[in-house]
């Protein structure tokens, strides 16, 4: 139990201090010995941030990463619901290339991801990050997992029911799936949210940028004000914080029952 609350307040501690120096002015937020608690908040390190479009960073994030949410969880639903239960010439081996694809960095397809997207002309819009998410491996991977739990005969009463693929699919697969969707959802978020490396890639106008890239554009050669970088992280953790606490019953469900099929 010790140890549970070491490891806990290790990884508290970081979050605590972000709060709190977001309402330290910024000579207090570098002095030493540290000030642990701000004894004369304020709020100077926001009026700061919101004179940059810091709303503006905000809600291209919340649009990039529900977007891609929604993308995702339906393209995985779908392609996990075939490779599971659909009998098909190259299944096997078109299963093996996502798992495969799984185990490759972002890095390695960069070059010709930026390239495709050019000749889209999605360069420096929203689209760029957002598209190139859809068909996420780890997502078609996870959903397949979850899909194999469907028994074998409601699939083949719906077909003797005269039920149609699309309508088994919205009304009895997906409601059977609907954990491991909600459980998606929140890795797709999460990850969309902290894909700080595809963002710097794909968009450069200050207008478009997300809430992360805009937090790393207040840093200055000389001086860093640090207040303020810590309020804008602290207004980007609270809707990743949010979705967490609200879903954290799908989000280790989905941990769990994703590993038990294989």
């Amino acid at each position: 139990m010790t140890i549970l609350y070491l490891l806990t307040f290790i990884f508290v501690f970081p979050f605590y201090w972000i709060i709190t120096g977001a309402f330290k002015a910024q000579k207090v937020t570098v002095q030493i010995p540290p000030e642990w608690f701000p004894l004369r908040p304020t709020l100077e390190n926001f009026i700061k941030l919101f004179k940059n479009p810091a709303l503006q960073w905000l809600g291209n994030s919340i649009w990039i990463s529900f977007a891609t949410m929604v993308l995702v969880c339906l393209s995985a639903a779908l392609a996990g619901y075939v490779l599971a239960k659909k009998r098909f010439y190259g299944q096997r081996l078109i299963f093996a290339m996502f798992v495969v694809a799984m185990a490759l960095p972002k890095q390695v397809v960069l070059v010709p991801l930026v390239r495709m997207v050019n000749a889209l002309g999605f360069h420096n819009t929203l689209a760029a990050v957002i598209l190139p998410a859809v068909g996420w491996p780890f997502g078609i991977f996870l959903m397949k997992q979850f899909s194999e739990t469907i028994p074998g005969e409601l699939l083949e009463a719906a077909k003797i029911d005269g039920c149609g693929e699309i309508h088994t699919f919205f009304n009895i697969v997906l409601p059977i799936v609907k954990p491991g969707v909600a459980a998606l959802a929140i890795f797709t978020f999460i990850t969309s949210w902290n894909d700080y490396f595809m963002q710097l890639i794909m968009l450069n106008t200050r207008s478009k940028l997300t809430i992360s890239l805009g937090v790393a554009t207040l840093q200055a050669e000389f001086a860093t004000n640090y207040g303020v970088i810590m309020s804008g992280a602290t207004l980007a953790a609270i809707p990743i914080v949010l979705m967490f606490i609200c879903f954290q019953k799908y989000f280790t469900q989905g941990i769990t029952m994703g590993a038990v099929k294989g």
